[in-house]
């Protein structure tokens, strides 16, 4: 499925891929035909977006968990992600034959880490380089895979010695599990009866599309093994599209929610949540969530409220494309020749329905970027365009003051991979600086103000006069708040119809702190007083004269910088804890929380942003390349007080009166 040079040099998946397949699923001699649609997902932190645009449009979801490390960083954020669209999962423990494999110690992780109630319906046969497959604890049948792929399954009744005893107890545990979260095995549980396979898997079923509970499966994707059951467990355990409520908004009725039905004969509605620059032009990907989409039919985007024509529709496998005329609902595909941004809803132009977009999260590093050569600067143009549109969280803009185009984004990582993609997909070799922070600006203290703009220059000039205070808004468990704005003029003292000129220059000051030229949060103005001139007052006097006061009342409130906070999550070895406790404490970072295992830990942190470069090479060195980190973005707090006299980027001296509040 990775299909990118890069990919498969760097061993990682980069961006998600879409594939098709049917599965024919045998069960008591009976054959059943299965259409599933695929998406392969990256999980490194910085492609993020990747997740999140694809568990928006799936209806389940395959958790796969390594067999050695269990449930790791990255697992609790999907985890998370999973949560937000309320996804139903099963979970599959890969790399059984690795050595140390122990899924006993996975499936723990999952019900105390990600907080769902978990259980095995397979034992494995062996373990490391024994492994040989597994029990199915519903059917209690040893279950082995023959062949040189692994494409021939053989089926026992016969099971191993060994791993009899563990079978029947994870049998029992697996019931009790589930008499915990449904109703009709609980009732059967209670009277002391052994519930049939027909009952385990109906409850298996309702348990986890009700995502209450997620069957956790074993095997080894590499060697080939126990693949086929994990399959079946998808058409067995995972809701079919008619079984998922989806819902659209109804903008006709103030965005009253609607449920939509995955019929091919309604009407048609669908969301486009991909978008990918390809040979042809642009490939749009489309979830069809009602109705059916035909080649040459028009459908309304429900965003820019214009029709457009569909003129090729194709159904993708990785990069390769097979070419369809209809797709019915329930199913995802692409279509060409269709000008979109990610996230539109499209309808066939007879209903009013609008979908909501997935999540995106906010950038947190930023790079300055240019091209070597000037001669290059067509092709760098095209390569940010085509990655903008390509990705949400890829952001580009031209910084006014240095004049410097900036490329912000998710990570180190995900910042590098775009540098490496422009220099292979469009030859153009560019310089990159010093990643910057996204500081923000605040305030510590109420102050009042009294500010007049008096300017005669020969006929009209400019007056105004505002009077108010600034104070801080108090911070709240989330962070820092917007700033607001509040008018309580009384008496006239200010025409209304310059009100408006005073917010909005309050709003634009905001936009460029007077620190570092940063956004400012938590800081609330209000105007109660003012006087104005008969002939000289204007919308740009009270506006300048509301950014004058801004400007004055900001430097006197004690103003603060204030830089991003980390949720760092650490996963190493216990023998180099000590070296790692050593690598955050460099980083002031606050350590919350250390899980110890038998021989991993985990340690939570948070840490600022701006400590955190570089941190994935010296960790790499302190733990022999054994450990691993992750980062999002938690909240912002203000900067240590040794840095608040000095600009964080270096380039001035903020001054004793911006450190102190004196005038």
């Amino acid at each position: 499925m990775d299909s990118m040079e890069l990919e498969r040099e760097k061993g990682i998946t980069i961006q998600s891929a879409a594939t098709f397949c049917d599965w024919k699923k045998v069960e008591d001699g009976k054959e059943e035909k299965y259409h599933i649609n695929l998406i392969d997902t990256p999980g490194h932190i910085d492609f993020t977006i990747e997740v999140e645009r694809a568990l928006r449009v799936l209806d389940g979801a395959v958790m796969i968990l390594c067999a050695v490390s269990g449930v790791q960083s990255q697992t609790v954020t999907v985890d998370r992600q999973m949560r937000r669209y309320n996804v139903p999962r099963i979970s599959f423990i890969n790399k059984m034959d690795r050595m140390g494999a122990n899924p006993w110690k996975a499936v723990d992780q999952i019900t105390q880490k990600l907080r769902i109630h978990a259980a095995a319906i397979q034992v494995p046969i062996g373990a490391e380089d024994e492994f040989k497959g597994v029990v199915d604890l519903i059917r209690m049948k040893a279950i082995y895979n023959d062949g040189p792929r692994g494409e021939v399954i053989r089926e026992t009744d016969e099971i191993p010695a060994p791993v009899k005893k563990v079978a029947e107890e994870r049998r029992n545990r697996l019931i009790e599990t589930l008499a915990d979260v449904d109703d009709e095995i609980a009732e059967i549980y209670l009277d002391e009866r052994v519930p049939s396979q027909d009952q385990i898997k109906a409850a298996i079923r309702r348990a986890t599309i009700s995502l209450k509970f997620t069957p956790v499966m074993m095997g080894s994707a590499l060697a080939d093994k126990s693949i086929q059951p994990m399959l079946d467990a998808v058409c067995d355990y995972l809701p079919n599209p008619s079984e998922v409520e989806n819902l659209a908004l109804d903008r006709r009725r103030a965005e009253a929610p609607v449920k939509l039905v995955s019929y091919n004969s309604l009407p048609f509605v669908g969301l486009a949540f991909k978008l990918e620059e390809s040979n042809f032009g642009q490939l749009t990907y489309i979830r069809v969530y009602q109705g059916s989409l035909k080649r040459t039919m028009n459908v309304f985007n429900a965003r820019t409220e214009k029709k457009v024509r569909i003129p090729k529709i194709v159904r993708m496998h990785s990069n390769e494309m097979e070419e369809v005329n209809e797709i019915g609902a329930g199913e995802i595909c692409a279509v060409f020749g269709v000008d979109c941004a990610s996230g539109d809803t499209f309808t066939d132009g007879g209903l009013p329905y609008s979908m909501t977009s997935m999540y995106v999260p906010d950038a947190v590093i930023s790079l300055s970027i240019k091209p070597k050569s000037s001669k290059d600067g067509a092709n760098f143009s095209k390569a940010m365009n085509r990655f903008q549109r390509e990705d949400p969280t890829f952001r580009v803009h031209v910084d006014l003051e240095s004049q410097q185009t900036i490329i912000s984004g998710m990570g180190e990582l995900h910042l590098d991979i775009y540098v490496e993609r422009m220099r292979r997909e469009y030859q153009v070799e560019v310089e990159t600086g010093k990643p910057q922070v996204a500081y923000r600006e605040t305030i510590t203290q109420q102050v009042k103000f009294d500010h007049t703009l008096r300017k005669q220059t020969g006929g009209a000039g400019d007056y105004a006069r505002v009077m108010g205070f600034m104070e801080p808004i108090q911070p709240e468990t989330a962070g820092y708040a917007p700033s607001t704005f509040t008018e309580k003029v009384v008496g006239g003292a200010i025409s209304e119809k310059w009100l408006g000129a005073c917010e909005k220059g309050f709003f634009e000051s905001c936009r460029k702190g007077p620190l570092l030229g940063h956004p400012v949060l938590g800081t609330h103005m209000e105007i109660n007083d003012g006087a104005i001139h008969t002939t000289d007052s204007s919308d740009h006097a009270f506006n300048m004269a509301t950014k004058q006061a801004f400007r004055k009342a900001f430097k006197e409130a004690k103003p603060q910088v204030l830089e991003p906070l980390m949720k760092t999550v650490i996963t190493s070895p216990n023998e180099f804890q000590g070296n790692v406790v050593g690598l955050m404490n460099k980083r002031n970072a606050v350590i919350s929380d250390t899980e110890i295992g038998p021989e991993d830990f985990t340690m939570y942190a948070d840490c600022s942003l701006n400590a955190m470069f570089g941190f994935s090479s010296q960790l790499r060195a302190a733990t022999q390349g054994k450990g691993e980190f992750s980062m999002e973005f938690s909240h912002y707090a203000p900067t240590p007080g040794q840095l608040q006299c000095v600009n964080p980027l270096n380039t001035m001296k903020l001054g004793t009166d911006q450190c102190t509040g004196k005038s």
